[in-house]
């Protein structure tokens, strides 16, 4: 089995869809309108994707309870000048619990937490 997606209910799409698409620049994949609900699949070809959902009348519904969304960066540093740059605050973080990895936490639209993290690639020690 194979992941393949995150649904988040969203309460705002535009923002949202802004957040996602625009700021942190993931690929729109698929995209859907009609039957009283917006939807779009968001990340690149043959990989897992954060759907973004809209019912009107779930404005006001607290989704965002004990859910993060991990999402991969090249680099923590362009990242924060793009979160600085875009006048979204970090939550939480830079935290480095080792060498190899380092993340910050910040806030989508609609409370969601969303962690960014770059990770590098994994040395193994060379046996002599």
């Amino acid at each position: 089995m194979n992941f393949c997606w995150v649904t988040l209910p969203v309460k705002d799409f535009k923002k949202s869809l802004d957040f996602y698409h625009g700021v942190l620049g993931l690929p729109i994949t698929s995209k859907h309108d009609g039957g009283g609900m917006q939807m779009v699949m968001l990340g690149e070809e043959d990989k897992p994707k954060i759907e973004l959902i809209f019912f009107p009348g779930n404005e006001s519904t607290d989704f965002a309870s004990d859910i993060t969304v991990g999402i991969a960066v090249e680099s923590m540093d362009l990242a924060m000048e793009l979160l600085k740059k875009n006048n979204i605050p970090i939550t939480r973080g830079p935290i480095a619990p080792n060498p190899n990895i380092q993340f910050v936490y910040i806030t989508d639209p609609n409370g969601y937490e969303v962690q960014l993290v770059e990770m590098q690639k994994w040395v193994l020690p060379l046996k002599v």
